[in-house]
């Protein structure tokens, strides 16, 4: 068993290393700081008692996980909530329908609270706006919104915070991957030690979202748990 479990953690940083090199190919810099001394924290800080914890929570007939690769305006967030109201419309009870939201690779942004994204400047490092001013967000913008602070015509007021989304039944989860390669950019740029990084990002957390080993991991096992996919941006 111990012989396996340094196989698989010699793999992982191979393909960290790997991943390290093409980007620094595609001219990607802000992959690059660190890097490998993160491929060497990769198993820190992640809990793999049950990693499949997420999905066998669901209990609904109708199952979708929805794929969130970048900031991509609100639809990460949107999406599962229309998933939930076009259900319910025709009176399918709540507890029939699941949704699972996979945060990975630049989304990941969105698993952590306000306090990071101020420090990090995670709304630069990730490229992601604020829906109000239009700039690069210095807070987590769906985490614990204000009242209608989204709305679209024809349907009004939309409470998709992550927070709202997580009272509807909405489930997330983020990869421990992509955490890995951005606190290792992250502690480049600010020049610190990549595992105090890692540390205080784990801590800011938003409570309910589970690290999984990697958001494509977690595509695969939703699917293999009876979830459709959508694409989420």
């Amino acid at each position: 068993m111990a012989t396996n479990d340094k196989i698989q953690a010699t793999g992982r940083r191979k393909f960290i290393g790997s991943l390290a090199t093409g980007a620094a190919a595609m001219g990607i810099a802000t992959f690059t700081p660190s890097i490998g001394v993160q491929a060497n924290e990769m198993d820190e800080g992640f809990d793999a008692t049950d990693p499949e914890a997420v999905f066998k929570k669901m209990k609904g007939k109708h199952r979708m996980v929805f794929d969130a690769t970048q900031p991509h305006e609100i639809f990460p967030f949107a999406w599962p909530k229309v998933f939930l109201l076009t259900n319910a419309a025709p009176g399918m009870p709540e507890k029939s329908n699941n949704a699972v939201v996979v945060l990975r690779h630049t989304a990941i942004g969105y698993a952590f609270n306000h306090d990071l994204w101020a420090k990090y400047k995670l709304g630069e490092l990730f490229k992601a706006e604020d829906p109000k001013t239009k700039k690069p967000a210095e807070r987590n913008p769906f985490w614990m919104p204000a009242k209608g602070d989204f709305s679209l015509p024809g349907l009004g007021i939309l409470d998709i915070g992550i927070n709202d989304l997580q009272s509807n039944g909405v489930q997330f989860c983020v990869c421990n991957m992509a955490i890995a390669v951005f606190t290792a950019t992250a502690a480049g740029k600010m020049n610190m030690p990549v595992e105090e990084v890692k540390k205080e990002w784990m801590a800011a957390l938003i409570p309910g979202i589970e690290v999984v080993p990697s958001g494509i991991w977690a595509i695969g096992r939703a699917q293999e748990y009876g979830c459709q996919y959508c694409f989420a941006g």
